[in-house]
């Protein structure tokens, strides 16, 4: 009886031995197979299967006991609307435009979403003044990669002395481009019961002396209506030196606050080419499931100016320098790095940014569309990131090069089809507020109160 105890237990051992081996030998295999997929490192900007052949796996749902809602609901939940609409409809007392006492034309400046700002502010301010607004030029500096457009440096500085002076000078065969960028038809007919609008300033006024004036800024309606309106007087002609900027943002009167909302928002809208591609890349994007648009910040040019060189070499930070203080319109030279950190001037890294992302919850398959321009430091500054969340798109990603073709060297457009994206995105992450963040999180709100996260940058 003892010696058959004995051999039972002899054989439980050789069984549990047997399983225990099994189950090792499968973990080294698992974790073999894992090493091989994801050894090296990745290149962010590698070719993946287009998202509209190949699904990626949703994210696990864990529920929540107590509410039955899993943590992926309430991760991609929606803001509530707190009954808050658009506000842009006209009051009954506001009436078609006047006879036009002259012609405003504006030279915009910055790039794509600083001169979309410019853009609306001018046509409240062709409203205050009475003008007809000649459809805009767009500032050339925001196309330094357009093979097209070549410059002399006195029709590309508009800020120059001798545009100043006289204002037949400031003349450029290529200088109004809206219509690459912007549906001009469209942006007429939509404002034809606010202001008048026109594409070419009247032949026999081509060669008309110009009053050219640097609007104030921040100025309020008594600014437009005293000053700048009284200079009709003495010219027909009147052309904005800048646009951004130039017009308060409070104390005006509700319907010019609406106009400036029409203009942003209805009348402002892409050319049918870039809608187009901008809406087929946002349903490529949707063929992952829902998907985040991630605002990431960390091109050269922008870290240059800002001065931010948290986590870079010497190398990096001196090169930075370099080109700060070789920049002649900026003006701030000496920038000390750390201050502009605590303080919260600078953008989150992307290895910070996928670090926010993990702390929140997101899964690592999470699609996320990357809104932005050439990262600097390229993939070894995304590899964290790219580690922590493989399914990184872009553009160039979810389209091929001979869909991108005609887009490719022309930045505002390019920046037009971020544009899309990030507002159609289910979740928009800027990792900065500059003026695309803050353009986006406006629109999205517009359009319904969409879900922006904004991470706190600022050091406590």
């Amino acid at each position: 009886m003892q010696r058959r105890r004995w051999r039972t237990l002899g054989l439980l051992r050789r069984l549990l031995t047997c399983a225990i081996g099994s189950i090792g030998l499968v973990a080294v295999l698992y974790a073999h197979q894992q090493e091989i997929g994801l050894g090296g490192e990745q290149s962010w900007m590698l070719e993946v299967v287009p998202p509209h052949l190949s699904r990626a796996p949703l994210p696990a749902r864990k529920l929540d006991g107590a509410s039955g809602i899993s943590d992926s609901d309430k991760l991609w939940k929606q803001p509530q609307k707190r009954d808050y609409m658009p506000c842009v409809d006209p009051s009954s007392t506001y009436t078609t435009p006047r006879e036009s006492r002259g012609y405003l034309l504006v030279q915009t400046n910055g790039g794509l979403n600083q001169m979309r700002a410019g853009i609306c502010d001018m046509v409240a301010v062709a409203r205050i003044i009475n003008a007809t607004l000649v459809i805009p030029e767009l500032d050339r500096r925001s196309f330094w990669q357009d093979t097209r457009y070549h410059f002399s440096d006195s029709c590309f500085s508009f800020v120059s002395k001798i545009c100043m002076v006289d204002a037949n000078v400031f003349t450029c065969s290529n200088c109004s481009n809206f219509s690459d960028v912007f549906d001009d038809n469209h942006f007429i007919s939509s404002l034809a019961n606010d202001i008048k609008v026109i594409k070419k300033l009247p032949k026999e006024l081509a060669t008309s002396t110009r009053a050219v004036k640097h609007f104030r800024s921040w100025s309020g309606i008594e600014y437009y209506q005293d000053e700048i309106a009284s200079m009709w007087e003495d010219y027909q002609v009147i052309r904005a030196a800048k646009s951004d900027s130039r017009l308060a943002n409070n104390n005006l009167p509700p319907d010019i606050q609406k106009l400036r909302c029409r203009a942003c928002y209805e009348a402002l809208r892409f050319s049918p080419r870039i809608e187009a591609m901008g809406k087929w890349l946002v349903e490529r994007m949707r063929s992952y499931g829902p998907y985040i648009a991630l605002h990431l910040r960390y091109e050269k040019d922008m870290l240059a100016f800002s001065g931010c060189t948290h986590d870079l070499s010497p190398e990096e930070a001196d090169e930075l320098k370099i080109i700060r203080e070789n920049t002649v319109y900026w003006k701030v030279k000496d920038i000390h790095s750390t201050e502009q950190r605590t303080k919260g001037y600078c953008p989150l890294t992307p290895k910070e940014v996928g670090i926010f992302l993990t702390a929140l919850g997101f899964p690592s398959n999470t699609p996320i569309y990357i809104a932005a321009g050439e990262i600097y430091g390229g993939d070894s500054r995304m590899a964290n990131l790219q580690s922590r969340y493989p399914l990184l798109m872009n553009k160039e990603k979810l389209a091929s090069a001979e869909e991108l073709e005609s887009f490719i060297n022309h930045a505002s457009q390019m920046a037009a089809l971020d544009y899309i994206v990030s507002v159609e995105s289910d979740i928009f992450i800027p990792s900065f507020s500059g003026n695309m963040a803050r353009a986006v999180e406006g629109h999205r709100h517009f359009l319904g109160h969409r879900k922006t996260i904004s991470p706190d940058r600022q050091e406590n």
